[in-house]
């Protein structure tokens, strides 16, 4: 049986350096520990899935797109968790949510039945933003009453910060443990409840989680998440796209072909003449793979990426766009 799985909630708003913090982790994850990672977006693609995709067969990782985790009547939630434990087995678990999210909320579910004795929950950690918070920005409602009970602040984009302006932010957050970060580099041992021992697992078909599930219905007959991404194409030109709209914001996504190429100069200009609320995205452009995401329209910080399976974008909005205008730009980035 799967029993006190270490885990850990990584939250904090949009673009503060969750997906960040991820990858440095699991770069540091001892080679004896089978690692799991949960992640929620708000939007339907399933973006940062393909940009923390390893492999590593040490680490695996499962997604809950569409909504935040504990706002979609937690049977999407309970799903993914569950097929992600039992597929995993994993020593230890990380859970991205979604940067709309309520993360005290998720913290209660994740400490009641089914999973608790399953998951050894260990103390928050809210990711910030060091640069945003100089300037005033205000966190949402939902992230700033998680601060208090937080284990662990990590305020990232902090590399033009000086001590002045760190002061000054420290004095408006509660006294939590705190770190200042670049790029969201944590040591492994400077994560909240990394000393607790590994979960002690048996590999048998089912986990105790499944079982507690299916003790109301079995996994099967649960309901999927409604904004379930479609798998394939109708044709390589065309792509497949998914809305996400509820009352934090709106979404939309596309999914394409890998056969198509955009150009990235006409990508840049096309983001620059919209008015996004967040952009992540990886395309396959005339430059290689890159991947890239920003926040309120301002210039894509791109990288290298080594995925390779499709190309996806997704821009997040406060208010519901025109659909096909945004397809239509789109389309207009293709070679």
């Amino acid at each position: 049986m799967l029993k006190n799985i270490p885990t850990h909630l990584l939250a904090g708003p949009l673009g503060a350096g969750k997906t960040s913090l991820i990858h440095h982790l699991l770069a540091q994850r001892p080679v004896d520990e089978r690692w799991a990672v949960l992640i929620n977006e708000f939007g339907a693609i399933g973006l940062d899935a393909a940009l923390l995709s390893t492999d590593d067969d040490g680490i695996a990782l499962g997604e809950v797109a569409g909504g935040c985790l504990c706002c979609v009547n937690g049977l999407p939630f309970q799903v993914g968790l569950s097929r992600l434990l039992r597929k995993a087995k994993p020593d230890r678990l990380l859970i991205e949510p979604s940067g709309l999210g309520h993360p005290l909320e998720l913290l209660r579910q994740l400490r009641e039945p089914p999973w608790a004795g399953v998951l050894a929950v260990q103390p928050l950690v809210m990711v910030l933003d060091g640069a945003a918070l100089a300037a005033d920005v205000r966190l949402p409602d939902s992230q700033q009453d998680a601060l208090q009970s937080a284990g662990l602040l990590l305020l990232n984009k902090v590399e033009q910060l000086d001590a002045t302006t760190k002061a000054r932010i420290q004095t408006h957050l509660p006294a939590r443990p705190l770190r200042w970060t670049s790029q969201a580099a944590l040591a492994l041992a400077d994560l909240p409840g990394f000393g607790v021992p590994v979960a002690a697992v048996a590999l048998g078909e089912a986990d105790e989680a499944d079982e507690a599930i299916a003790a109301g219905a079995g996994l099967d007959g649960l309901p999927r998440a409604s904004a379930t991404m479609p798998q394939i194409w109708r044709t390589a030109e065309e792509p497949i796209c998914q809305i996400q709209a509820q009352p934090e914001g709106w979404s939309i996504g596309w999914r394409w072909h890998p056969s198509q190429t955009f150009e990235l100069l006409r990508v840049q200009q096309w983001l620059a003449s919209l008015d996004w609320r967040r952009a992540k995205l990886v395309l396959q452009t005339n430059a290689g793979w890159l991947s890239g995401n920003a926040l309120d329209s301002q210039p894509i910080h791109w990288q290298r990426s080594e995925w390779r399976n499709d190309s996806r974008l997704e821009l997040i909005f406060r208010e519901a766009q025109d659909a096909s205008h945004l397809q239509a730009g789109l389309q207009a980035c293709r070679l």
